[in-house]
């Protein structure tokens, strides 16, 4: 073969090995076969940036016990008036009675171990909460609006810092009340404080509780938005057999909930007795 021939087929065969190794791009018409695993549904309401339940849980969450309301002296630093995100707020170093509807939420393993306003670490597993202006330290009782459930918390750091919220539960709380996976839930909160020389609780402080004396009691169990939900756990209480107080029992419309109580009772010590025996906070009204 001539050299110029032979030049000739080398070009040619070059190319035609070239044409077919060059990937073709993909047209609009062709699809991939790619297989997917399907994750499990994030709320993104739930959970602070990377905030959320921590890698390993007590399993006796459930056992935990409620705060204790205690006559303890406000921490001064953690009173004054502060900004956050833009915002101002006043705390209420008062003991002014204390009650809110509104949006709870919860926080959990990354702030657990910090610093609390108080100046305490946060444990994500005891019964505390954040409020931005309730006096530090003070304790409320806070009730889910839907199940009925309550709580009594010890505040003892600010937040949240948001609107829409109006407290920041402690993990442990927040699974006592029912919200953990919502992130949160309608509640009441009301300030409540010790009664000295007693072992119930009151909704109102050291002088209006003297001022008061004389009262009928009652023994709070729940508090609801809605009537039919205050009716539904009465209707359960009435069908509990071991319930020695069917005729105490009653809902009474205040400040907008419907409460389910029971009383009257003729002093605070047969009231405490009946929470005890029911085993529910000895949350005492009159």
């Amino acid at each position: 073969m001539k050299p110029f021939y032979r030049w000739l087929w080398l070009v040619f065969i070059s190319a035609l090995l070239v044409a077919c190794t060059t990937v073709r791009p993909a047209t609009a018409t062709q699809t991939a076969k790619v297989s997917y695993k399907k994750q499990p549904a994030v709320n993104p309401g739930a959970y602070f940036q990377t905030d959320g339940p921590a890698m390993q849980t007590p399993v006796n969450l459930d056992l935990i016990p409620d705060a204790i309301p205690q006559a303890e002296p406000l921490i001064a630093s953690a009173n004054k008036p502060y900004s956050a995100l833009g915002m101002s707020f006043r705390p209420d170093a008062s003991e002014k009675p204390y009650r809110q509807t509104g949006k709870a939420s919860w926080y959990g393993k990354q702030f657990h171990g910090r610093k609390t306003s108080s100046g305490e670490r946060y444990d994500m597993f005891a019964m505390s909460a954040a409020h931005p202006t309730l006096p530090i330290p003070s304790y409320a009782r806070v009730t889910n609006l839907k199940s009925g459930e309550s709580v009594i918390v010890r505040v003892n750091d600010r937040g949240p810092f948001h609107k829409g919220r109006l407290m920041d539960l402690s993990y442990a709380a927040a699974h006592k009340l029912g919200i953990v996976k919502s992130g949160f839930g309608s509640v009441v909160v009301e300030r409540v404080f010790p009664v000295d020389g007693s072992d119930r609780i009151a909704t109102k402080p050291p002088a209006q509780q003297k001022a008061a004396s004389g009262d009928n009691y009652y023994l709070q169990l729940a508090s609801f938005s809605r009537l039919a939900a205050a009716e539904a756990e009465l209707k359960a209480l009435l069908a509990n057999p071991a319930n020695e107080h069917d005729e105490k029992l009653g809902i009474i419309n205040q400040d907008g909930l419907f409460r389910v109580r029971m009383g009257p009772f003729n002093d605070d010590h047969e009231a405490v007795q009946v929470a005890n025996a029911l085993n529910v906070a000895p949350v005492i009204t009159r």
